[in-house]
């Protein structure tokens, strides 16, 4: 009997991308491939790639040599967002073997036989996104506490900054029926926690019409997925990952506010706190909409977790405007910031705008608002000091703790059995940990 071939994966970038990967190993799985490590030897290496900043980008090449230096004669296949942007570029990385666009990425099993070393650079099997109109369902599987369903794709917005259309095509979403099939699937391998992913997940069922009242409601959005997914008694906790202010509507806000299963978090990008730079990004809301988005949430549930996501350094940004979205943010009810420094990207509006921000102009911005963020966190994190609530329990990097976060996302370490992993347990928080990254705790 032959030994089967050994395949590796590494993702870089979205939660959205996990999930695709975890989707990639298993139609490998069951088609005789032996998943390894990407650390480890292999016949194979796929790369499920990234393209939000020049950074990205860099990491593609660096992990590709890696993979060389490990097995000088294995395959080497890129996909993810950036092969769908740049396949010529990707295709001249010493190494590369083969480059799949969006369209052909879950076709990956119809190429990988035909793959040559002899061939001199990397194949490309990329088509034009416009083409690609066909949802794949995926969900990650890495860690048994906790799995990433995607239930949409792709985005019909057109903010000046951003690629990902470019790179993943129009929004189009998975049905209400194969969700929950999923979602059951994900529940019977283990799984306590689902985190519902989408490039637009609010989008889901194209329902930006819906919502903005340019066509009535006729099949379901994402609201009525969330209803659905509620009565799932297998699954104990669902996440609602980044969803747009203008999507996320006050009929979401109630029913999460009174789930037993959705938690209280909710992860909201701004972007700006600067009206003018909200209209040059193309934002589909003004920033007090945003204002509107907090305060429901925190009237509804004063306990929530929001997280914001912000990018610094757009075209135009001046000192008074970066000031402005400082004010704007510090004043916000919110518990934490994902801060981005604005990177131009190729064939994007915004890389042809006037008004340049140096670099390090742009670091020191970022640096400001991380601060922001920090002080954010941990006010947020001491407010509950002396409370018990639920945690789901998972492995920590000390063997001593175990780690795992709140219903309301707060990180916690606490010292509890190993037999504590996977279960959701009521813990009360003490005080912040040494480091201020998490509350210490206690099994109440």
């Amino acid at each position: 009997m032959s030994t089967p071939r050994t395949v590796a994966f590494h993702t870089l970038g979205c939660k959205l991308n996990y999930s695709e990967t975890s989707a990639l190993a298993r139609l490998f799985e069951h088609n005789g491939y032996m998943p390894v490590k990407f650390e480890e030897e292999a016949d194979i290496y796929v790369l499920n790639t990234c393209s939000v900043t020049e950074q990205a980008d860099r990491e593609c090449r660096k992990i590709v040599r890696q993979a060389m230096r490990r097995s000088p004669g294995a395959f080497v296949v890129v996909t993810g967002c950036y092969a769908q942007l740049k396949p010529q570029e990707i295709s001249e990385i010493p190494g590369v073997d083969l480059v799949l666009g969006a369209g052909e990425k879950f076709r990956i099993l119809d190429y990988v036989d035909d793959l040559s070393k002899a061939q001199g650079k990397g194949m490309i099997q990329a088509g034009d996104v416009r083409d690609v109109n066909t949802f794949n369902a995926s969900f990650s599987f890495g860690d048994r506490t906790r799995s990433f369903l995607k239930v949409q794709d792709g985005c019909d917005y057109k903010c000046s900054f951003c690629t990902i259309p470019q790179a993943r095509g129009a929004s189009r979403s998975d049905t209400v029926e194969n969700v929950l099939n999923n979602a059951r699937e994900i529940a019977r391998k283990g799984a306590r926690e689902i985190v519902l992913t989408g490039v637009n997940l609010g989008d889901f069922g194209n329902g930006t019409e819906v919502i903005e009242g340019e066509r009535p409601r006729k099949e379901a959005l994402f609201a009525d997925l969330v209803v659905e997914l509620d009565k799932l008694d297998e699954v104990a906790r669902f996440r609602i990952s980044s969803i747009e202010p203008n999507l996320l509507t006050d009929e979401i806000i109630a029913f999460v506010a009174n789930s037993a299963r959705f938690m209280p978090h909710f992860h909201i990008p701004l972007q700006s706190g600067n009206n003018k730079q909200l209209r040059e990004m193309r934002r589909r809301y003004k920033r007090e909409l945003y204002a509107e988005r907090v305060a429901s949430i925190k009237k509804n549930m004063p306990h929530a977790c929001i997280g914001c996501d912000v990018i610094v350094g757009f075209p135009g940004e001046t000192e008074e405007d970066f000031l402005e979205t400082y004010q704007f943010i510090s004043d916000l009810d919110i518990s934490y910031l994902h801060v981005f420094t604005y990177s131009e990207r190729a064939n994007t509006a915004a890389a042809e705008m006037p008004g340049v921000v140096p670099v390090e102009e742009r670091r020191r911005r970022n640096q400001a608002l991380r601060g922001l963020s920090e002080m954010k966190r941990r006010a947020f994190y001491q407010e509950y000091a002396g409370t018990v609530r639920p945690v789901l329990l998972e492995q920590h990097k000390d063997s001593s703790l175990l780690s795992g976060f709140t219903d309301n996302y707060i990180k916690v370490e606490v010292h509890a059995g190993k037999s504590g992993i996977n279960e959701i347990r009521p813990v009360h928080l003490n005080c912040l940990s040494v480091d201020g990254e998490a509350m210490a705790a206690t099994l109440a």
